[in-house]
């Protein structure tokens, strides 16, 4: 994955508060990108790079937990960062709890955001590695054939040769053949390699 830089992107109404949060942000040497609302934010044209969302809790039209709700919905997994300075606690329990990093009171430490800032990014980075990795796997499952997925989801079940040559009412060798096969095309080590790699491809499939 090629190393892009982060991108920090703000939403406040306060055009004092943006500018404030823009030059601290910029001081630690990330790129950012602010916006007066949710609206401006979604019109605009965002790199795709590893990043997070610092968004005002209260804001004209939609309100930041709304809008939360609605890039949760989108199938945005941008990290969120609350600010608010009329916050409460039921608040930033149904935040936290629909996945914001943080949720900070104005007036906050400096380094309270920038804590927060790099801890979303770190988030992110490790969602958008992960993202690429399966995208890979799913790459080389569609290159097997039906038999191959078969044997393979057979196979990480702990069957063995003999067992899936009776279940699938095959010769062992043949089975041997296919196996020998998932693994060059799956490009598995070992069996757990193997293991690992049908767990990630279950994993990321949408719950029906």
């Amino acid at each position: 994955m090629t190393n892009v830089p982060a991108v920090v992107f703000i939403i406040d109404d306060d055009p004092s508060m943006r500018a404030a949060l823009e030059d601290l942000v910029g001081s630690i040497g990330l790129q950012v990108r602010a916006f007066a609302s949710p609206q401006e934010f979604l019109d605009s044209k965002r790199p795709d790079a590893p990043g997070c969302l610092v968004l005002d809790v209260r804001l004209p039209g939609m309100s930041g937990l709304t809008f939360q709700k609605e890039l949760a919905r989108a199938g945005s997994d941008l990290p969120i960062i609350f600010i608010t300075g009329h916050g409460d606690i039921p608040m930033s329990v149904r935040a936290m709890k629909a996945g914001a990093v943080e949720f900070l009171t104005k007036p906050f430490h400096h380094q309270e955001l920038l804590d927060a800032i790099h801890s979303a990014i770190e988030r992110d980075t490790e969602i958008r590695r992960h993202a690429v990795v399966v995208t890979e796997l799913r790459h080389r499952h569609a290159t097997l054939t039906e038999r191959e997925r078969q044997i393979m989801k057979l196979v990480v079940s702990g069957r063995a040769n003999k067992q899936i040559a009776a279940e699938l009412d095959l010769s062992e060798i043949t089975v041997k053949v296919h196996r020998q096969q998932v693994m060059r095309k799956m490009q598995a080590t070992s069996l757990p390699d193997l293991v690992r790699m049908a767990d990630r491809l279950d994993a990321s499939r949408p719950t029906p």
